[in-house]
């Protein structure tokens, strides 16, 4: 087939809209706010079958309040996430080797997306300029932000969830972010708040944790500490204390209108401020 064909094919394809939900509040409230406005959006979630059971109670009420099925995705040759760990020679992810959002993440959504046409709507804030979101390299999608177009930012968020009805999803009390519930971006204080909110999810987060025999080497969630040691009561209690600290620290420092993001701040003791672009909208 000539290069003119393919290409007189490609403009007959009708412009697919794909918003891709991670089951946080930016993407979730991108999904209000664009209600209406994209003709024949399509909703996807990339499942790892490792999010918490508040972020899939979450995704069904949202599915109710935008009348329309989110698609949920996985790896096309049906792996999950423990299939490829053992496949990885039961190396752990980590922010050096994140192969978990190349296979249960990217590699769906990309799948998903396959050769049509896209415009890819991403739910970065007007007030994230240090974050991109996912942009695909592939020639044939072109990714929009509507909240940075239209100066949205975080209280904007919070108003559009409130007056929707739906809220922020309930694990936000505890912990700062969507994805798996073992993520190894976790701060120590959501590590804290999955053993107090979730103690089967915290034991079988420990149960992916190792010692090689040979080596000594530990595969562990968090660099130098595993998560027997960071259950230890007297260890727990430290990770508490520490974060009323901080927490005090920016409560007593001038800044108006102090919000959630506030409280769950940049200037962390316990763990980066760090996370996946694709995994935490």
């Amino acid at each position: 087939m000539s290069n003119e064909n393919t290409e007189e094919i490609q403009q007959k394809k009708s412009v697919r809209h794909i918003l891709a939900l991670s089951g946080g509040k930016d993407s979730s409230a991108l999904a209000i706010y664009m209600k209406g406005k994209i003709p024949n959006v399509e909703y996807c979630f990339c499942d790892t079958e490792k999010e918490l059971e508040e972020t899939y109670e979450y995704l069904n009420k949202l599915e109710t309040y935008l009348g329309q099925k989110i698609h949920h995705l996985k790896y096309s040759s049906g792996y999950g996430f423990d299939e490829i760990v053992q496949i990885k020679g039961g190396f752990l992810p980590s922010p050096e080797q994140r192969w978990c959002t190349e296979y249960l993440k990217l590699k769906p959504y990309e799948d998903y997306i396959g050769d049509d046409p896209v415009v890819s709507y991403v739910g970065i804030r007007a007030d994230e300029p240090h974050r991109t979101g996912y942009i695909s390299n592939k020639p044939n999608v072109k990714t929009v932000f509507p909240f940075v177009e239209d100066n949205v930012r975080l209280e904007d968020v919070e108003r559009i969830l409130e007056e929707s009805g739906l809220g922020v999803p309930s694990y936000y009390k505890w912990r700062s972010r969507s994805g798996c519930f073992f993520c190894f971006y976790q701060q120590k204080r959501e590590w804290v708040g999955l053993l107090e909110n979730h103690p089967d999810l915290f034991e079988e987060a420990k149960k992916y944790e190792k010692i090689d025999p040979h080596t000594g080497e530990r595969y562990t969630w968090n660099q130098g500490e595993s998560l027997d040691e960071l259950a230890r009561p007297e260890r727990v209690a430290q990770i508490k204390e520490n974060y009323e600290k901080r927490k005090a620290r920016k409560a007593n420092a001038f800044k108006g209108n102090q919000k959630l993001k506030d409280v769950w701040g940049d200037d962390s003791d316990d763990g980066e401020n760090l996370s996946c672009n694709i995994c935490h909208l």
